[in-house]
């Protein structure tokens, strides 16, 4: 059990930083995501944007596609924290395909529909030019959680009270303290920050391992001004189920902890690595790509067969569409941002 082992752990070591605490509780042994368990579909925990249609991947094959004209051959897709292959099947394009996940679960879903040898552990087990995918993937490495005191930063770490693991406040570590000065925003006595350091080393592996080609991070967050308004809680949570779950120390291993991603950091971390950065909300990228013109043609032939009285084409037709018509909602996945990082090489 994920929580007996962190109690003893603390007893042992006293207190452990919060971005330690979320890695044993997502990564570590009886981990969230080291189970058997697909944790992406209707059956699971939560859903993304490539089990809610398949016109998200065939949107980001036009990307894929667009980035091959640009840079030529070779050329391969990476999609990092791939789950159960959802959006690696819809891309509809004809290109070298490879899956990085530790999931054991979504390892073997994945073997299913990749060649022998293309579901791997590490990124940088597939460097070449490319493209680098990450969907809801950055919002789940472990982040530190800082709190603003006076003009400076303490930070969060997790510790024991009668058995329970509790939460415990001291002085910041040094880079914590850095990163949360530069990429916090505006933050009152008290408010909480996740420090997201894994997320930007992230992008810059990511980058390294390409030498050309562009890295694409989609994920829920927004600017560190957009987040501002969020920080007198902080942004994080946990999700079981496809519901908000409980407080992250009350069942590690047994839910999602998730936080809102700081895209200034990312695009600071992108210009530092020489890339050419742009972001975009999810709506804006996927309209680029075509999405609102495929959902036109979706209730064009939707009319039709309505007017022809075919109810059962119809309502498959119209299933489509509203599936469509949920990744550009900008109350939901359409307020998602896209970040595209490019490096020539």
């Amino acid at each position: 059990m994920v929580k007996e082992q962190l109690l003893s752990r603390i007893r042992a070591e006293g207190p452990i930083p919060f971005d330690e605490f979320m890695d044993a509780a997502l990564y570590g042994p009886g981990g969230f995501f080291v189970g058997e368990e697909l944790r992406s579909v209707k059956a699971g925990d939560f859903l993304t944007s490539p089990e809610v249609s398949p016109f998200f991947g065939q949107m980001i094959g036009r990307f894929v596609e667009q980035e091959r004209a640009r840079w030529g051959e070779p050329f391969r897709v990476v999609e990092v924290g791939a789950g159960s292959g959802s959006l690696l099947r819809s891309l509809g394009v004809d290109i070298e395909t490879w899956a990085v996940e530790v999931s054991p679960g979504a390892r073997e879903a994945l073997e299913e529909i990749l060649p022998s040898g293309r579901v791997i552990a590490k990124l940088e087990e597939a460097l070449g030019p490319g493209v680098v995918i990450a969907n809801e993937l950055l919002d789940n490495l472990p982040m530190a959680v800082a709190v603003r005191r006076g003009s400076g930063w303490s930070e969060q770490s997790v510790g024991e009270e009668n058995g329970e693991l509790v939460m415990v406040e001291h002085a910041a570590r040094p880079e914590v303290a850095s990163w949360a000065d530069a990429f916090s925003g505006k933050v009152g006595e008290g408010g909480l920050v996740e420090v997201q350091l894994r997320a930007g080393q992230w992008l810059v592996d990511a980058l390294q391992s390409l030498g050309r080609g562009a890295v694409v991070v989609i994920d829920y967050g927004g600017t560190a001004e957009e987040l501002e308004h969020r920080r007198v809680a902080g942004t994080l949570r946990t999700y079981r189920s496809h519901h908000l779950g409980p407080d992250p120390l009350l069942e590690p291993g047994e839910t999602d902890i998730t936080a809102d991603v700081n895209f200034s950091a990312l695009l600071a971390m992108g210009s530092q690595e020489g890339a050419e950065v742009e972001l975009h909300r999810q709506d804006d990228f996927l309209s680029e790509m075509g999405l609102r013109e495929e959902v036109a043609v979706l209730r064009r032939e939707e009319l039709d067969l309505a007017r022809r009285g075919d109810e059962m084409a119809r309502l498959k037709v119209r299933s489509r569409r509203i599936e469509a018509e949920t990744l550009l909602n900008p109350r939901g996945l359409g307020d998602f941002r896209v970040l595209v990082a490019r490096l020539s090489g």
